[in-house]
This record gives C-alpha cells, structure tokens and sequence, in this order.
C-alpha cells in the first residue's frame, strides 16, 4: 500500500528557462510524486523515463476516460482535447488515416519551401538593420506560414489563423471565456474550409484529409475540424514558436556551443534533437492518463481511476537513460527524448517541427555569422501559457 505523501503545488519552474532542480529530487527520492495542478484532481506525477514510457505506453491508462472529468490542467476552462482525448482503437483509426495525408514524400518536398521561406524572413530582419526580434519576424510567422500552406488556408486569413494559435495556448485565456470563442471561431472557419474541399478538391494537406480512406473508412466532419483546427494548426504552430527562440537563446548564451555548431554545420540534426531534450518547451506536464485497473509504476501502486502526468522535462534529464544529462552535447548520438511524447500520442507533426527548427537555424548561423543578443540575457522576458513556455521576445544584433 502507498505510503501518505505530500500533495506539491504544480508546475514547480514558472520563471525561466530552466529545469526546477524539484524533478532531480523527485526523480532520485520519489520517481511517483502527488501534485496538485491550479484546476482539477490532485494527480501522480512520474518524472523517470521508464515510468513516464510506461504511462504514455500502457493500454490501462486512458485519455479517452478523462474526458468530461475533472482533469487535472492548467486553465480554469475545460475544453475536448480532439485526438488527444482518445484511446485505440478510435486513436488507432484516426491517425492511420491522418498519417495517409502526412506523407515522408511530402514532407521532402516541403524542406525547400521551408528554408526559402526562412531564407526570406531572415532577409527581411537583416534588411531592417536590426535590432530585431527573433519571436516576432521569424518564430511567430515561418510556422503559421508553413502550416497554412499544409493546408491550403488562403494567405489573407493568415493574421486571424495566427490570433486564434496564440489565444488557445496563452494563459490569457484561462482568465475569461476567450476560450470558448476562439474555439467557436476556429471550429466555424475550419468547417467552412472542410465544405469548400468537399465541393472542389484540392493537394493540399486538407484536401488529403478530407479524401483519406482506409477500408472504406474515413474521417468524419467532427474529427476533421478538430485534427486540422486544434491539432495540426495549434500544435503545428506554437511548438517551433516557442522552441525556436528557446534554442536561439540558449546557442547565443553559451558561446561554445554556438561556435561548434557555426565550426561543424553537419551537426546540426543532432544539435536540434538534444535542445529538444535540453530545453524544457512545455509549461508543465499535461495530458494526465486515467487507469483502468490498478497499476503499478514502478514501486507505486496507481488505483484504478486515479490520473498520472508525464514529467517529460524531468524524463529527458534521466542520468539512467542520458550520459551526462545536465550537459548539452551537439552531437550526442543516443537520445531518445520524450519532448514529442510516446507511443500512441506521439506527435504526428514531430518531422514537420524538426525540419522547421532545423532549416530556420542553419538560415540564421549562414546569413548572420555575428549574431548577438541585443539585450543582456537576465532582461529577457519569458512567457508561460498553458501549454508552451518560451521568451516573449528575443532581440538580436548581428
């Protein structure tokens, strides 16, 4: 039987960017925590990798059961989590036929519009004399560009797209019902573009979704809007928005890792797989998992209907799967991160991000070889919405 333990306030690192040294302790001491999150139940946090695979993994936890329960989150709102918020087989169906559209053929092909897109920006930022804000003319605008044009949304809804990705992760919005407007608002837009496919077929990304069949299957106007709205537009946006000028600061503060990578530019894979383990993106753990029975996580008895959450910041510094863990190594070969999640939910746009991160880098170390930060780096302000954390801006000199 559990031994009683204490319930901590969650999250534990709400103001930089770095790892609370909680989840070190956590890990080491007690790998099963009790937390309690600002809204719903209080909750199992796992913070060791095997523990937190396990979760993500093992078929008696459940995210469809959280659904209409009182889960534990971070926004005072409750809102559907989409795909987020089911199990297989239903999770199973929908990402088959998701993946049929998110072809590695297209995804190739989009490499070159990528880097001319970041090509472009960067140009424009350079042809400005500086200083200017990676967040604002790079991080913010190459990703809803490159997700909109996935999907084929019309160039001049592109600033409506952009306000809808920040409200729904800004913390903004867990103060009022914004919420459930945007959500009302994107639903609308994306049901009026799904109508327009059926009616005349199109390439794009949409099109491929709204004529992907499996066995005569295929996706239902509902999951639809939600896949493409919420989910590819949403996770496709704010992750390499908020990662990006992460990574760029962290390059700029630590000199010696900016210049290895400006002296072996073919590191540069590696080099974005271990910020991505490195560098905490998420506010906190999300997504709790329900159990269907009782569990054991390691030495912790998980009760049937009890959730748990995923520490994947905590997991990524693992020293029992990680050499070195509190040290970034461009070119460490084994890492196997969980910054995208695991197994069922893994995120099916993880190619799409990595090859953003990686083309808008490169484009940043060739064209400003000089680049600096224009402010000293304890100025610099950051942002935790309810899903990524990130600076709110970054201005740069070159």
């Amino acid at each position: 039987m559990n031994e009683p333990r204490t319930v901590r306030p969650y999250p534990f690192d709400m103001e930089d960017i770095s790892v609370s040294p909680l989840y070190a302790k956590l890990r080491a001491d007690e790998p099963m925590s009790r937390v309690q999150l600002p809204y719903g139940e209080v909750s199992w946090l796992a913070t060791r990798h095997a523990d937190c695979k396990q979760v993500m993994t093992d078929p008696r936890f459940s995210r469809a059961i959280a659904q209409g329960l009182d889960q534990p989150r971070l926004r005072r709102q409750s809102v559907g989590d989409g795909i987020m918020g089911m199990d297989p087989p239903d999770h199973t169906r929908l990402r088959r036929l998701v993946a049929k559209a998110f072809t590695a053929r297209r995804m190739n092909q989009m490499r070159g519009e990528v880097r001319g897109l970041a090509d472009r920006l960067v140009d424009d930022m350079l042809a400005g004399g500086g200083p200017a804000d990676v967040v604002e003319d790079l991080a913010r605008l190459l990703p809803v560009n490159v997700i909109c044009d996935l999907l084929g949304v019309p160039f001049e809804d592109r600033h409506v797209f952009r306000r809808w990705t920040e409200g729904v992760t800004n913390d903004e919005t867990a103060k009022d019902d914004v919420l459930f407007d945007i959500g009302g608002e994107l639903d609308a837009y994306m049901a009026d573009l799904v109508a327009q496919r059926r009616r005349e077929p199109t390439d794009d990304l949409l099109g491929a979704l709204v004529y992907a069949r499996d066995n005569g299957d295929k996706l239902t106007d509902t999951e639809l809007i939600a896949l493409a709205g919420a989910g590819l537009l949403t996770g496709g946006v704010e992750t390499v928005a908020s990662a990006l000028p992460s990574f760029v600061y962290t390059l700029l503060t630590r000199p010696e890792l900016m210049a290895r990578l400006r002296a072996e530019p073919e590191l540069m894979p590696t080099a974005v797989e271990e910020l991505l383990r490195y560098v905490p993106i998420n506010t906190a753990a999300m997504f709790a998992r329900y159990a269907l029975e009782d569990v054991w996580v390691g030495d912790t008895l998980v009760r049937t209907g009890e959730p748990v959450l995923a520490a994947l910041h905590a997991a990524n510094r693992d020293p029992e799967v990680f050499e070195n863990p509190e040290e970034i190594d461009l070119a460490r070969a084994h890492n196997p991160h969980l910054t995208f999640g695991h197994g069922p939910h893994h995120c099916i746009g993880a190619q799409l991000a990595r090859m953003e991160l990686q083309e808008s880098l490169t484009v940043l170390l060739e064209k400003m070889p000089q680049m600096q930060l224009a402010d000293d780096p304890e100025h610099v302000e950051w942002k935790f919405g309810v899903i990524v954390r990130g600076p709110a801006a970054l201005r740069i000199t070159w």
